[in-house]
């Protein structure tokens, strides 16, 4: 699986949690651009990416997260945060 792959099913999944359909994001995207999103046909901008979470009303994050997750079911989320936190603190020193 591609990680565009991956990220579609979690923008499919944090919409579907939400109540949303793909109409709901017509200020952000077209129906068949969230469409192409969902299917994993196109990669998203960090941009784009950003308005979509906060329509579904999560963190860009957590559709990160959610996406890496998706991608190697071996990982689990407390590891995944454990690792990115401990970069980030790597990164500030």
């Amino acid at each position: 699986m591609e990680v565009k792959q991956a990220f579609g099913i979690a923008l499919r999944n944090a919409r579907v949690r939400r109540g949303l359909t793909q109409e709901d994001f017509h200020d952000i995207s077209s129906r068949t651009y969230i469409s192409t999103l969902e299917r994993g046909l196109k990669n998203v901008t960090i941009d784009k990416a950003a308005a979509l979470a906060e329509r579904t009303g999560v963190h860009p994050l957590t559709l990160i997260i959610e996406t890496f997750l998706i991608l190697d079911p071996t990982i689990n989320l407390a590891s995944l945060i454990r690792q990115v936190q401990e970069e980030m603190e790597a990164a500030s020193k």
